[in-house]
């Protein structure tokens, strides 16, 4: 699962298993202790093509470390291309905001996952970093992306 935090809501998009894309939703009750994490007043789901988070590179956190990382290769095309065209949605996404900066916050395990937790890492980055081959989300990593 990816949250976003904004200004502004990002305009909101249902995901359609027939023509996938990303997804934009406001928080379900179920999501509500992850607005701890966020500075800004919108907080939504993000979803990739496959219509959960799964889509998006990343990387899982196990007994407090993230599993391969920074070594990870995908030696799959497909899983390639899928994390490439999610990558560039994504990025798409948030230039066509209108927002300086956008806060964003990953999460990976199953339902029952502690949503307030606190981020096992912060990160600056820029947008453009969400391009590069070698950018994984680690697992409740809290990035603020300036656009």
């Amino acid at each position: 699962m990816l949250y976003a935090g904004t200004t502004n809501p990002l305009p909101r998009e249902e995901w359609n298993k027939d023509a996938p894309n990303l997804c934009v939703k406001a928080l379900e009750e179920r999501d509500a202790a992850i607005v701890t994490h966020f500075s800004y007043p919108e907080v939504q789901y993000i979803g990739s093509t496959s219509g959960c988070g799964c889509d998006f590179p990343h990387v899982t956190l196990t007994r407090g470390e993230w599993v391969g990382y920074p070594e990870i290769e995908v030696d799959d095309p497909q899983w390639a291309a899928d994390e490439r065209i999610n990558r560039e949605a994504l990025v798409a996404l948030f230039r066509e905001s209108g927002e300086k900066a956008v806060e964003l916050y990953g999460v990976w395990l199953s339902n029952d996952v502690d949503l307030a937790k606190p981020a096992h890492v912060r990160e600056d980055i820029t947008l453009m970093r969400i391009l590069e081959p070698t950018f994984r989300f680690r697992e409740r990593g809290f990035y603020r992306v300036s656009l």
